[in-house]
């Protein structure tokens, strides 16, 4: 069995693609699994270094706020999509897929496309609530449609080829062990604190969290906190750093991104972050107290929603960006660390909104349609 997987621009596709290349391998150990991304995108380094054959594809998405920049981020755009066709021709030539799998971001959108016009196996998979537009446009030609939650089924509107099966999360973030991580970060009786914005970074994050470490000095709390600053970050939170008086050491490690995520959600106590549709998945598989800042800059404001469903189940405490102070995270996890079993609790309450099957039906589905 030969599969084509296309997925890029964020994690939040990434990531399920790789889970569910590692699971397809798994069941069927003779599978040749084959990756189309883009070379600048952040899929080059992930697919490769896991292991997998990439297939270099460029497409963009157009700016709809035209200004000088965003007219020439256009004209490449356009150019690119020309481009696209004889590429993704020439990929599935090279590959020969039984299956082309799309698990969002613009490049998949013509590789799929391409794959089912020849007759080819097709699948999408969404990870949120709120469809991307690449995979509202490609769930009508599409054999099947995965749907991480039953909120996206009337959203992509093909509910008669859709299956719900939650969102995969990688088998390593599962499996890490807790005591271990802890031990290897020497975090002691320590809380440990885990935050970050997202790969590229977001600049209120790591302003807010820069107060919350200052803070942290200050008052001397028995934390270890750990926080990822994001690529476009680093600068900024150097800056913080000097401004309010603290700096990375035995009590605060800042790196610009999180290579390990597995074994940092193991040893974690509390995570801040934003609440894509991964993020919430991983803290629920592991079961982790969170306080989630959701993106104001995506589609329909879903990650809002997303992240209330925590916040119902009194797992996290949401804060949307408009009301987010450096003085307001403080308070907010001075109260959760004041309340002994709090952050536990919490946990607790994650762990019943994840589906720890969900690969499982990701992959039962897949090897349905191909046999």
């Amino acid at each position: 069995m030969r599969v084509l997987i296309a997925a890029g621009g964020t994690a939040g596709h990434i990531n399920p693609a790789r889970a569910i290349a590692g699971a397809l391998k798994a069941a069927e150990p003779t599978a040749e699994i084959h990756f189309a991304g883009r070379r600048e995108g952040m899929e080059y380094g992930l697919v490769t270094k896991a292991g997998y054959p990439f297939h270099h594809i460029e497409i963009n998405g157009f700016q709809r706020r035209l200004n000088a920049e965003n007219i020439v981020r256009n004209i490449v755009a356009l150019w690119h999509l020309a481009l696209s066709g004889p590429r993704t021709q020439k990929i599935l030539n090279e590959v020969k897929p039984d299956l082309v799998i799309g698990c969002g971001g613009y490049v998949s959108g013509p590789i799929v496309r391409a794959a089912a016009k020849r007759g080819i196996k097709t699948a999408i998979q969404e990870q949120n609530a709120f469809p991307g537009v690449t995979n509202k446009l490609l769930a009508k030609d599409v054999d099947v449609v995965l749907s991480a939650s039953a909120d996206a089924v009337e959203k992509l509107g093909h509910p008669e080829k859709t299956t719900v099966v939650g969102n995969p999360v990688r088998p390593e973030v599962l499996t890490a062990d807790r005591e271990a991580a802890r031990r290897n970060l020497k975090a002691g009786d320590r809380t440990v604190i885990l935050s970050f914005g997202g790969s590229l970074g977001a600049d209120r994050i790591n302003q807010v969290v820069a107060d919350l470490c200052a803070w942290e000095k200050q008052q001397g709390a028995n934390v270890l906190h750990l926080h990822a600053t994001g690529s476009r970050g680093v600068e900024l939170f150097e800056k913080l750093e000097k401004e309010k008086g603290f700096a990375p050491g035995e009590n605060l490690v800042v790196t610009p991104y999180i290579n390990n995520m597995p074994q940092l959600l193991a040893a974690a106590d509390l995570v801040i972050a934003r609440s894509g549709a991964l993020t919430l998945a991983e803290l629920e598989a592991v079961g982790r107290a969170s306080i989630l800042i959701p993106s104001p800059n995506v589609a329909e404001n879903h990650q809002y929603y997303n992240a209330l469903e925590l916040q119902k189940a009194g797992a996290a405490v949401v804060i949307e960006e408009k009301n987010l102070t450096g003085e307001g995270l403080i308070e907010t996890v001075q109260q959760l660390l004041s309340q002994p079993g709090k952050l536990a609790e919490m946990g607790t309450n994650a762990k019943t909104l994840g589906n720890p099957h969900s690969l499982d039906l990701i992959t039962e589905k897949l090897l349905e349609l191909v046999k």
